[in-house]
């Protein structure tokens, strides 16, 4: 097995996820809003709110690769974020559930005996359950994946950010958000430029048989 990286290594890597995923978190849900936010653009406080958790994977994950590529490790990381994205996701957007309207992640309108009814008096799809039970779903699915070790480093990850930006990508179509791009929000193209993005990446290092091997032995972080 691999050696661990060092500390100071570490935790520049930290810095990269933790400014990357704030950074990211913020542009998206202005664009996702814009209307919204330039409505207010006399208010600089209200362009403090807001955040997504697409944007913030998203912006993350490209925080961590620039801080690789300026120290030089090509080593893959991802995977041991894998469950705590998981269960990070599973565990806010049940917070998100108790906020209610104010949170602006609930559902459209329906007609099904689950809807919820978050005051308005409109019974709505609970989104946020939906995003919630899919997170631990797939978290299950990806511990067994992390736990055989079966597999090229940083697979896990990848899948995850796949098989999670193809669930919003989806959901988003049960939500009241403008869709103005081609019929599309700013969060589903955002998924499928991160879909791919995710794809690209899997394939290129599956064409590496070094990365194969190492995964193969347990050798990531």
């Amino acid at each position: 097995m691999q050696n661990a990286l060092p500390a100071e290594v570490v935790v520049w890597v930290i810095v990269g996820a933790v400014f990357g995923a704030l950074f990211g978190s913020k542009l998206l849900a202005w664009l996702e809003s814009a209307r919204e936010y330039w409505a207010q653009r006399d208010n600089p406080a209200a362009w403090l709110g807001g955040k997504t958790i697409v944007g913030g994977l998203l912006g993350g994950w490209i925080g961590v690769e620039l801080v690789k590529r300026r120290m030089h490790i090509t080593r893959r990381t991802g995977d041991a974020f894998v469950i705590p994205l998981c269960l990070g996701i599973a565990i806010g957007r049940i917070g998100c559930f108790l906020t209610g309207l104010p949170d602006h992640t609930y559902g459209t309108a329906t007609s099904l005996p689950w809807g919820v009814n978050f005051g308005d008096g409109i019974a709505r799809h609970p989104t946020q359950l939906y995003e919630s039970m899919f997170a631990l779903l797939l978290g299950l699915l990806l511990m067994a994946l992390v736990l055989r070790r079966h597999h090229p480093a940083g697979d896990a990850f990848r899948w995850f950010v796949i098989a999670y930006l193809g669930f919003r990508f989806l959901v988003e179509f049960i939500k009241p958000s403008d869709k103005p791009l081609l019929g599309l929000s700013a969060i589903q193209v955002a998924s499928l430029l991160g879909i791919t993005a995710a794809a690209m990446s899997m394939s290129a290092f599956r064409s590496r048989p070094s990365d194969v091997m190492a995964g193969a032995r347990g050798e990531q972080v």
